[in-house]
């Protein structure tokens, strides 16, 4: 069940104006990892159908990522990438979150995904953010994954990514748990950086990877 069932479902109020504008290629774009102590930061571009009459019907369990189960994001992943007229990934490496700020990365992951889409958008519907120096009009939506269907579409295609990413990266380091916190500040990840030590994929630029140092 939808952890988030009782809140307001993210509609596509906001497609069907720009839709009627003539904006029919709508890139929505959502990251996952942003505050994660460890792995990449990921992003996700997604481009919903324009005037599909059964679009709602058929995402109707879509939500804000955070609020489903990983499960139920699992289970829509492959729904998303067969509705939407393309997919594009992006992700920027701890390294790169270390030398420029997460800002600045979590923008390369967005510019990245815009490049690996298949069309070229028409206008960008973006969570939070805005993409410097692009041409193409774009809206900066505040929490824009709980209201507006086509982000929350991309918040769980980049949540998978990345969650997929991050159990891979626990075959080649197994004793930091990150395939159950997912890099993720929890306590268990705190007590294997006591014990272990910060890895390659950690970002060190992170205050908690800062006070760790210092203190070792």
């Amino acid at each position: 069940m939808c952890r988030g069932a009782g809140l307001r479902q993210p509609n596509l109020e906001l497609e069907h104006k720009l839709w009627a504008a003539g904006y029919r290629l709508l890139a929505a774009l959502d990251e996952a990892g942003r505050g994660a102590w460890a792995g990449p930061v990921v992003a996700a571009a997604v481009i919903l159908p324009a005037g599909r009459s059964d679009l709602v019907n058929v995402l109707r369990q879509v939500r804000d990522s955070k609020l489903l189960t990983p499960r139920r994001r699992e289970a829509l992943f492959p729904l998303i990438c067969e509705t939407a007229l393309t997919v594009g990934i992006g992700m920027a490496s701890s390294r790169f979150i270390d030398r420029h700020r997460i800002i600045k990365a979590t923008q390369l992951a967005m510019l990245m995904a815009l490049r690996n889409l298949h069309l070229e958008p028409h206008c960008l519907l973006i969570d939070g953010l805005r993409l410097p120096d692009v041409e193409i009009p774009q809206h900066s939506l505040p929490k824009g994954d709980t209201r507006v269907l086509s982000i929350a579409a991309a918040s769980i295609v980049a949540k998978v990514v990345r969650d997929r990413l991050m159990v891979a990266l626990e075959s080649s380091h197994p004793d930091y748990g990150f395939a159950v916190h997912k890099g993720y500040g929890t306590s268990a990840h705190r007590a294997a950086l006591k014990r272990l030590g910060p890895c390659h994929a950690h970002r060190m630029s992170f205050a908690p990877l800062r006070q760790l140092s210092d203190s070792g």
